[in-house]
């Protein structure tokens, strides 16, 4: 233990001892307040927003935990919500005998949830760009901001790994695969917590493997699935990304609401890995055991089962660890001792945060810019990095200089198009529509207009209107044209106001209402179609993949999404992203990823084939590439390394990026396996002519997976490297051996591969 951290212990020690039982409630619970635009502290009315008739003095008067969203809550001029939040923590220091200031939190899955701050591409695009480098300096740059404005804790990143598209958060997951999840997940909270913000990692655990994609159905899985696709990204961000914050999910997982979980919160979090952090309810998340779940009959026994499982901080605001609290302690129906081991936590992060310091000041920058041009420079690289060229029949794109394009579709010039549903404009702009957007979001349209003047354009449709009676101008809008982009997809929203988002479940991954007959209509035209996908998830697109000209697919890509993908048809950046989903090719058949034990693919014991469409990992570009690969000896100690080295060379005439995939194949284990997945990945960017050196030290660890007994185990015997395009594409297999005994792995096992590139006239150099 250093010297700070024994300073902070004893810190902590006194506070705990001295304080009453009403002080020590107050530091476990947040309240749900708005800053007032005028920067004068709480918005007016407050209380309206928690349907409680909290009053903010009196909740205040012991001290508080948390506030929740200050800037988050209602459209707030950044430098005004910095005066308000710092004049609400003066009074919350004022108010409380041990000076105390409130932790404050915010959302920031893509990009701080504030009104005028960047809007960045959404997770499911982080996965796309295979690029962990690029989604740390995003979330730093997110992170920064957020420090600037006085907020100290980001409810990001989102490491549930997608099992069924039809779920309406499936846009705020990174992929269907837990290393890419992991490593991509990871690298956001380095960058986050690297910039002074506490990133909490969501949701803890599960809630993506609901019962038909159904938000908050019950999660029927079983240990095995629970321990080698739902956990380990957020053992990777806890171990290796130091991650200080954990959510708890809204699921159940076998009859046990995480949020009642002892095993999952404490047994597994704490005593395995070693987390020291704080865990945070998902927002009335305690509450819901009594009211969802029915596993507590008052809010008393609720908060008496959270305490008890590990939760420390009730969000958002104060129900159930207020005064039903208080009522069962009196009642002896509560250990003390749990207040007591929450509230060490809560305290000994606010020291770690300096919140405890005797010169701590609130931050009120005048001159907060939440927008700035380093931050969409970011924005636009990720974006960029993250759409996926799917098909290019003929080589119609890039689209060539001088023709005439007509730009259909419902999203061809709809800003909102580009922003996922925890985009500030989409998750509470929309109810303030007087006070603008707050950013710049171009359009398709208005991008493509700045290299193609003489673009026409027509809506066709509305995303999910059945009106169809803009399909006639948008054939002929087709036929006038060399060739036609189709821009269609999802609209974000939650619960129901949107095709994508939280509560937007769906029962098929059909495109939402007429817009695949109106991409039919468009083809009928006769015009090449290049189709433009603008989702929150994978949609099956039949044949309308086959019959268009060239698909591209992008997920919400952000506010500079327009941009990105302009310069992507346009031929001024060669697309490189890669599918962190497959693509299904039925809309009805059921929704599975690539995952998947031998009996999970097409066999003639089905009539049903659930082969994608298009596989995870799969993306094309408008240059080639060659790759030689080798692995450097055939046996592999199943306590050792295995090496492997790809030669990639840009053989095509202009610069680009690749993605080299390298899956494991183990065709005998004690247990079904998945046919392949992803144990190492590297992205590498080439001039025409230039190669490099990919370089894959594979730790048999990687190869662990929960045996028949439940132990997690390295078996020996025959395996393959797969240095794939995608999971279904393979370019090399390299037979290995893994020699020696079966091995028993736990929790301080090595999780990732490493990887290095290395250019060829440097690798030359060193040779030399």
């Amino acid at each position: 233990m250093t010297g700070q951290e024994h300073r902070h212990e004893a810190r902590v020690d006194d506070l705990v001892a001295r304080m009453t039982l009403d002080e020590k409630l107050s530091q476990l619970v947040g309240l749900w307040v708005g800053a007032d635009a005028g920067g004068a502290g709480v918005a007016p009315h407050q209380s309206e927003m928690t349907d409680d008739g909290l009053r903010w003095a009196d909740v205040i008067r012991d001290g508080l935990g948390q506030l929740t969203r200050p800037y988050g809550s209602a459209p707030v001029a950044p430098a005004a919500g910095a005066r308000s939040l710092a004049a609400s923590q003066a009074e919350v220091v004022g108010a409380n005998r041990w000076g105390i200031p409130a932790l404050v939190h915010e959302e920031c899955l893509a990009g701080f949830a504030a009104w005028g701050a960047t809007a960045y591409p959404v997770p499911l695009s982080w996965g796309a760009s295979f690029d962990p480098e690029l989604v740390e300096e995003m979330a730093a740059r997110i992170g920064t901001s957020m420090h600037a404005a006085g907020v100290h804790q980001g409810l990001a990143p989102v490491l549930d790994v997608t099992r069924d598209y039809r779920w309406g958060r499936t846009e705020e997951t990174i992929g269907e695969d837990p290393y890419l999840v992991g490593t991509v997940g990871t690298a956001y909270v380095r960058g986050l917590q690297g910039a002074g913000v506490v990133a909490t990692l969501k949701h803890f655990a599960g809630y993506s493997v609901s019962r038909a994609g159904r938000n908050l159905a019950p999660v029927s899985i079983g240990p095995r699935e629970l321990a080698d696709v739902v956990l380990p990204p957020f053992e990777m961000a806890v171990r290796e990304g130091g991650a200080q914050s954990v959510m708890h999910s809204y699921a159940e997982l076998d009859g046990v609401p995480s949020a009642a979980d002892s095993t999952l919160l404490t047994t597994i979090l704490r005593d395995r890995w070693g987390f020291t952090g704080t865990v945070v309810a998902d927002y009335f998340g305690i509450r819901f055991l009594q009211t969802l779940h029915g596993v507590a009959g008052s809010e008393g026994e609720a908060a008496g089962l959270a305490l008890a499982a590990g939760v420390d901080v009730e969000l958002p605001s104060v129900h159930c660890y207020g005064e039903p609290l208080r009522e069962a302690l009196a009642r002896g129906e509560v250990d003390e001792g749990l207040v007591d081991r929450a509230l060490r936590r809560v305290l000994t992060q606010k020291a770690e945060l300096g919140l405890l310091d005797a010169d701590w000041s609130p931050v009120a920058d005048p001159d907060l810019d939440l927008d700035d041009e380093g931050s969409r420079d970011v924005a636009l690289r990720l974006a960029r990095e993250a759409i996926v060229l799917l098909t290019n029949r003929d080589r119609t794109l890039p689209l060539r200089p001088g023709a005439r394009v007509a730009l259909v579709g419902p999203l061809a010039d709809d800003p909102m198009a580009m922003l996922g549903c925890y985009s500030f404009p989409a998750h509470v702009g929309v109810h303030h529509p007087e006070h603008g957007l707050g950013i710049e979001i171009p359009t398709l349209l208005d991008a493509l207009r700045s290299t193609h003047p003489t673009v026409t354009h027509t809506r066709g449709c509305d995303v999910t209107d059945p009106d169809r009676t803009g399909f006639d101008a948008a054939v002929a809008a087709a036929r006038d044209a060399d060739v036609c982009v189709v821009a269609v997809g999802d609209r974000a929203g939650l619960f129901g106001r949107g095709t994508s988002g939280e509560g937007c479940d769906a029962t098929d991954l059909h495109l939402p209402g007429v817009q695949a007959d109106l991409v039919r209509a468009v083809l009928g035209a006769g015009t090449p179609v290049v189709l433009v996908l603008l989702t929150g998830r994978p949609y099956a697109l039949g044949s309308l993949a086959d019959d268009a000209a060239a698909v591209v697919q992008a997920f919400f890509p952000g506010q500079l999404g327009g941009q990105a993908l302009a310069d992507v048809l346009t031929g001024a950046v060669s697309p490189s992203g890669r599918l962190p989903v497959s693509l299904p090719a039925d809309a009805s058949g059921q929704p599975g990823t690539y995952l998947s034990a031998p009996l999970g693919r097409r066999t003639s014991v089905s009539s049903v084939d659930p082969t994608a469409a298009f596989p995870f990992g799969h993306g094309l570009s408008y240059t080639s590439f060659s790759w030689s690969a080798r692995a450097t000896s055939e046996e592999w100690a199943v306590d050792g390394d295995a090496e492997v080295e790809v030669l990639v060379t840009n053989t095509g005439d202009r610069a680009g990026a690749d993605v080299v995939q390298l899956y494991l194949h183990d065709p005998v284990a004690q247990v079904t396996r998945p046919v392949v997945r992803l144990v190492g990945y590297a992205r590498v960017e080439l001039a025409p002519a230039e190669s490099a050196l990919v370089t894959f030290v594979v730790p048999a660890d990687v190869t662990a997976f929960t045996g028949r007994f439940g132990a997690r185990v390295v078996e020996p015997g025959d395996v393959e490297l797969r240095v794939a395009r995608s999971s279904a594409d393979d370019s090399d297999a390299l037979a290995l051996r893994l020699v020696g005994d079966l091995r028993t792995v736990d929790h301080t096992r090595r999780l990732t591969t490493a990887v290095s590139v290395v250019p060829l006239h440097a690798l030359e150099v060193t040779r030399a």
